[in-house]
């Protein structure tokens, strides 16, 4: 990588890492200024938890650019964010796009950031900035435990507080056999995302 793709790198990761955290940080500030800013409920979404996770983790990868260093570890990181990224993305599409915005984010542009721009910024940074050691499926395989235990917290912790972050994890809207095929459903994409995500970085190096 030349000097100038370097910094355009390093500028592009910075950018949108600033982009996904303010964009938290502005729902937490309008939330609050509402009086409506329940810390244990915001921090619940899968949305929130993925945001801040890939923003962590694109100035981790900016700084360990700027000192020329390279992680095997961070890489691996990256790589989950990602995943993450594109799952918090697709289920929105696919599943959440209907509902008005204003009751999943506080702020309308908010809702475009963090479920449609973060989610492509980060694939896009995955496939132009590809890991020095290609990341194998066999290591890919546990960025779904993040998901898995994801549904079980929500599940659960609904179940004990009478809330869940987002429709189809709530047995109210359909049952739990309502549940249980949207999860697998949603297991299932995740899995072949995460193997497109290896399969992209082997052709990158190749």
């Amino acid at each position: 990588m030349t000097v100038k793709n370097k910094i355009l790198n390093i500028s592009y990761k910075v950018l949108f890492a600033v982009l996904g955290l303010s964009s938290v940080v502005l729902e937490i500030a309008v939330l609050m200024d509402r009086g409506t800013f329940n810390p244990a409920n915001f921090f619940s979404f899968f949305t929130i938890l993925s945001n801040i996770f890939a923003s962590v983790m694109l100035l981790t990868a900016a700084w360990y650019k700027y000192m020329k260093k390279r992680s095997v570890a961070v890489d691996v990181l990256r790589g989950a964010s990602t995943l993450y990224m594109v799952l918090t993305g697709v289920v929105f599409a696919v599943l959440l796009s209907s509902i008005d915005p204003r009751l999943l984010t506080a702020v309308p542009w908010d809702n475009t950031v963090l479920h449609y721009i973060m989610p492509v910024a980060l694939l896009v940074d995955w496939l132009l900035d590809r890991p020095s050691k290609p990341v194998t499926f066999r290591t890919a395989i546990w960025w779904l435990l993040v998901p898995f235990a994801y549904v079980a917290y929500s599940l659960i912790r609904g179940s004990m507080v009478g809330w869940y972050p987002y429709p189809f994890l709530n047995p109210a809207s359909g049952g739990y056999n309502a549940i249980i095929v949207t999860c697998v459903g949603i297991a299932t994409f995740t899995l072949a995302a995460a193997a497109l995500l290896i399969k992209a970085q082997r052709l990158g190096a190749k």
